[in-house]
């Protein structure tokens, strides 16, 4: 981790490697993905910047960004208690049909008439 714009020191937040970092909202911690495994670290940046012992949230599998180091393939809730994964299907379990609907607006607004004011 280093400060951006520069200039400042860096810093190392894991010894496992890390992919898709995402901030909490309150700027106090720091989630990434290793492997299979959310992590999470507790960081403070006032009056110097450290950061606490890495900890495991939760370890399953879940889709990774095709560019974990730009993106990521989760999104983590305001309140930070929850997180919004994507997982694949299984290939075999998939939907064999696709429905499409044409003109669905015209539709609506035929079983739905508008209010008359």
């Amino acid at each position: 981790m280093q400060p951006y714009p520069g200039p400042g020191g860096k810093w190392q937040i894991s010894t496992d490697g890390g992919t898709e970092p995402v901030w909490n909202r309150n700027g106090r911690e720091l989630f990434y993905r290793t492997g299979n495994k959310m992590m999470a670290v507790q960081v403070t940046t006032q009056p110097g910047f450290s950061a606490g012992k890495p900890t495991v949230l939760f370890e399953k599998e879940y889709a990774k960004s095709e560019f974990p180091a730009t993106g990521t393939a989760y999104d983590v809730s305001p309140d930070a208690r929850r997180f919004l994964m994507v997982k694949e299907t299984d290939q075999n379990t998939a939907a064999a049909q696709v429905n499409v609907v044409l003109n669905w607006f015209e539709e609506l607004k035929r079983r739905v008439p508008a209010e008359k004011k």
